[in-house]
């Protein structure tokens, strides 16, 4: 276990290096044409689950966001999404940066990412323990957290959200994704290859802030914005009252 935890930081370390490629080849299937290090994280294997979350098997990244060019399907696996509040109840976004094959150069909460198959620690199921140390590793390598500023147990896992989005259809979404809230000060180091800003918005400011945007939120965002930010965000300090860890909602 401790060979496996020193090669992903490894491989870890090697991917929060930056490269580049020209935006226009973001819209092919055929990974290995775009930025190297994305192309390499999409050969990382996501948990294929059924329509209640149950696992039934992996799948790369890539063919997990691949978008079928007969049905339009794109195959359901697990994720997660995470609002981060500082102190003062501002929350995070980031725009994710142009060397991103889905969604790139869009604008989206914190984090946005999937549990490992790879990783034995995160198919585990127990209070989302999986899900939350994935989260732990994803604002590492995305936002630069350390790893000290955010533990599992400090997100609230509030519920889980299955949608789907065909994208620019070649690359879309399929996901049962988990709502972790985190309201925290952290350390930000954002990671260039995959964020290209980030700022704190208020609540009171969200829409006007959203409509001046020079770029797309992402579906999931827009979706969840659109749904339940709004009543969550106004109410963090009593969030245990809007778990819901039995029910999939489908908006």
């Amino acid at each position: 276990m401790l060979t496996s935890r020193f090669n992903l930081w490894s491989r870890t370390q090697l991917l929060r290096k930056c490269s580049t490629i020209s935006l226009s080849q973001q819209k092919h299937a055929n990974i290995e044409i775009h930025d190297p290090l994305q192309a390499h994280a999409l050969k990382e294997q996501c948990i294929l689950v059924d329509e209640q979350d149950k696992p039934i098997g992996a799948a790369t990244k890539a063919d997990c966001h691949r978008v079928h060019p007969g049905t339009g399907d794109v195959k359901l696996h697990r994720a997660f999404s995470v609002f981060l509040f500082n102190s003062k109840g501002e929350m995070l976004v980031q725009r994710r940066s142009v060397h991103k094959i889905t969604f790139p150069d869009t604008y989206t909460n914190a984090c946005c990412s999937h549990p490992l198959y790879d990783i034995e620690q995160e198919r585990q199921e127990s209070n989302a323990l999986g899900i939350r140390l994935a989260a732990q590793r994803r604002l590492n390598y995305e936002l630069g957290i350390p790893t000290n500023e955010v533990e599992p147990d400090n997100f609230n896992y509030l519920t889980r959200i299955h949608y789907a989005n065909t994208g620019d259809g070649v690359w879309g979404e399929h996901e049962i994704d988990y709502i972790l809230f985190l309201q925290k000060d952290v350390t930000l180091k954002p990671n260039a290859n995959e964020v290209s800003e980030v700022r704190y918005l208020k609540r009171e400011e969200i829409d006007e802030a959203i409509a001046k945007f020079s770029a797309p939120l992402t579906p999931w965002f827009a979706l969840i914005l659109r749904h339940r930010l709004k009543q969550w965000w106004d109410n963090l300090h009593r969030l245990k009252q809007f778990e819901d860890l039995k029910n999939i909602q489908r908006f």
